[in-house]
């Protein structure tokens, strides 16, 4: 970005264009690196930045230096993600996987450190968790979670890591970074993540990444999951090419 290209947009559009940099650039910024970054003048840079943070669009890092997404913004690009013209294309896939795979399935995005959900499909079954899309879910103990966190850069995910706490939700919950980051380096080589009734006994998941343009990149996850009275973990790992199929069509609603 240049002044020029500042200079012509209006105060509102200049907003936008420096959250969108922020965004981009996937790590919290200092003011310098914002400078840097754009191209603007420093004086422009800050006096946008103080009004992000006024407006709970952007919060400073604990070391009062740095400027990343606050739960604001998070929460509005939710909702655009949710609201956009392919919700009902990805609704569609996930109902079609339902009826295939016998059990609820979610199509999740990782929202500073939870687990949100954007859409899912109930079974039909009497049993189920009911869990609606905008429900959120700890990082470490699901398996959506657990797969968006292995496929991010080590550093980012160092960061998000050392400030949460890994609470115990049941016997099997992993509470470690040791045995989490083993399981970080399984995910990546099976490109797949399991809870094993991790964040509530009874419950299994499955979760298969969905990729951004370049094949690449993980911009989400899709999640089938069962309570173990009607499908082990074994059996709903069974379900894994119908997850992956499912996985490519959502991802082409996005590319």
């Amino acid at each position: 970005m240049t002044e020029n290209t500042t200079t012509a947009a209006s105060p509102g559009l200049r907003l936008f264009d420096l959250l969108e940099l922020l965004v981009r650039e996937a790590r919290p910024l200092t003011l310098a690196e914002a400078v840097a970054a754009s191209g603007w003048p420093k004086p422009s840079v800050h006096r946008l930045l103080v009004q992000l943070e006024a407006g709970g669009l952007l919060a400073r890092e604990p070391d009062g230096r740095r400027y990343a997404p606050a739960a604001r913004l998070l929460r509005l690009a939710e909702a655009t993600l949710a609201g956009s013209t392919q919700q009902g294309v990805r609704h569609a896939v996930l109902r079609q996987l339902v009826a295939e795979v016998g059990e609820s399935c979610n199509f999740t995005a990782l929202s500073g450190a939870e687990v949100v959900y954007l859409d899912r499909i109930e079974s039909a079954f009497p049993l189920q968790m009911n869990l609606r899309p905008g429900t959120r879910v700890p990082v470490h103990c699901s398996a959506s979670g657990k797969l968006l966190l292995a496929h991010m850069a080590a550093s980012q995910r160092n960061r998000l890591l050392e400030g949460l706490a890994l609470t115990r939700h049941t016997a099997t919950t992993l509470t470690t970074r040791s045995a989490l980051d083993a399981e970080f380096k399984r995910i990546r080589k099976d490109d797949y993540a399991v809870d094993a009734e991790e964040f509530v006994e009874g419950l299994v998941c499955v979760a298969v990444p969905v990729r951004g343009a370049d094949g690449k990149s993980i911009r989400c996850a899709v999640a089938l999951q069962a309570p173990v009275a009607r499908m082990s973990l074994t059996q709903a790992l069974e379900k894994l090419p119908r997850l992956q199929t499912a996985a490519a069509a959502l991802a082409r609603t996005w590319n």
